[in-house]
């Protein structure tokens, strides 16, 4: 197991999936594959984004092999890897104005990142 394992989430269909969304609020989802050169260069700074904002139950970072889930990759339309989404209760919202961040930009990353971080923790000061 890795340190990343602790972190991210690897559903490996669109039900898996899914079943993240039912049991947290925010989800950012990195649609990758293992042959893409710029999802490894970008896989580091994702994975210390989730370490650093990731919250049981109110903000989650996934990671879906686009060729072993192929069926949630279908489902939004993912062509180009890395493509990262945003998700509020299961649906997809759009973070700092964007629907998707399409390949490595880390500074959107972090961005949108940051900003679900904030949401996550305005989110559980108001129910404490």
């Amino acid at each position: 197991m890795t340190a990343s394992d602790d972190v991210l989430h690897h559903p490996g269909s669109l039900a898996e999936l899914e079943a993240l969304f039912a049991s947290t609020t925010y989800v950012a989802v990195d649609f990758t594959a293992a042959w893409c050169g710029p999802c490894k260069a970008i896989a580091p700074h994702y994975e210390a984004l989730a370490r650093r904002h990731a919250a049981p139950g109110t903000l989650a970072f996934a990671k879906i092999d686009v060729d072993a889930a192929q069926d949630a990759a279908r489902r939004y339309g993912v062509a180009a890897m890395p493509t990262f989404l945003f998700f509020k209760d299961g649906r997809q919202v759009a973070v700092n104005g964007q629907p998707a961040i399409r390949g490595a930009d880390p500074g959107a990353l972090a961005a949108a990142a940051d900003k679900l971080g904030s949401l996550a923790q305005k989110r559980l000061a108001e129910a404490s």
